[in-house]
């Protein structure tokens, strides 16, 4: 087996783990199909947009959570984006953590999202 051959043998078999895992889910899978030859690097494109995007949103709520008086509805906000984002792409982990964290913010819950 070539060294091309292998290295797609550990992508395929990495990427499995993440499905196995609970990391990604299908949605992930739908966007792979959307890659073809004409676009050949449309899932890292999109998946770099994605990690951009996600570093915004959890600076910012960083940032709202270092505040005296915690917003929550703000918070709440920037964590329904990054819950669109991530069951848009397929990031079911990031999702799960997401709901759970909105469900805080809606209580108002400090000691949970700590």
């Amino acid at each position: 087996m070539d060294a091309v051959a292998r290295l797609h043998r550990q992508l395929v078999d990495y990427s499995n783990s993440l499905f196995q895992e609970g990391i990604l889910d299908n949605q992930f899978g739908h966007l792979q199909q959307l890659q073809d030859e004409s676009n050949p690097d449309f899932v890292a494109e999109v998946v770099n947009l994605y990690f951009k995007d996600s570093e915004r949103l959890l600076n910012e709520i960083t940032v709202a959570l270092d505040q005296q008086n915690v917003d929550f509805t703000k918070v709440g906000g920037h964590v329904h984006q990054l819950k669109g984002s991530s069951s848009s792409i397929g990031a079911q982990r990031v999702n799960n953590v997401c709901t759970a964290f909105r469900s805080f913010c809606e209580e108002k819950n400090i000691e949970g999202w700590k």
